[in-house]
């Protein structure tokens, strides 16, 4: 059953990847980016930043939270979403030898700058199925408006 969990990756790159996670393991993420991704990977939770013509919408995937305990703030023009994830792995079983942890756990900060036409009076934030929707209007005068040509 666990034959597989003891035997050495058969690629380079999986012997690579494996001693990464047990580094990270062992001494945390460095939060350096390993990629030229937005983010260090792994980084938790997950978001997508998009934009309609009225909003800006910012979708964190972050399933099994309690959404009273996820912080949503904005202040000038950045928005910060924090919060904790408790283990699901029990802590005082004797027991239990744990092979490895791909669930992060711990609190979280994630951040994302805005565009200048937000309106930081009009934010709603929305939590459900494991995905906080954070939708923020953009002021009138920065949506597009048709002109009648005469």
């Amino acid at each position: 059953m666990y034959a597989s969990l003891l035997n050495p990756p058969t690629t380079l790159f999986g012997s690579f990847e494996r001693l990464r996670r047990e580094l990270d393991d062992v001494f945390g993420a460095s939060g350096l980016p390993t990629s030229i991704r937005s983010a260090t990977p792994g980084t938790v939770p997950a978001i997508n930043v998009g934009r309609t013509p009225t909003s800006v919408e910012v979708y964190a995937f972050a399933p099994g939270l309690d959404a009273s305990r996820i912080e949503v703030t904005l202040d000038r023009g950045v928005l910060r979403i924090a919060g904790e994830r408790a283990s699901a792995i029990p802590a005082d079983d004797p027991k239990l030898q744990v092979y490895t942890r791909e669930r992060g756990t711990g609190r979280f900060t994630r951040a994302v700058a805005l565009p200048d036409d937000v309106d930081p009076a009009q934010v709603q934030a929305n939590y459900k199925d494991g995905v906080l929707q954070v939708s923020i209007a953009r002021r009138e005068s920065a949506q597009p408006k048709r002109i009648t040509v005469q």
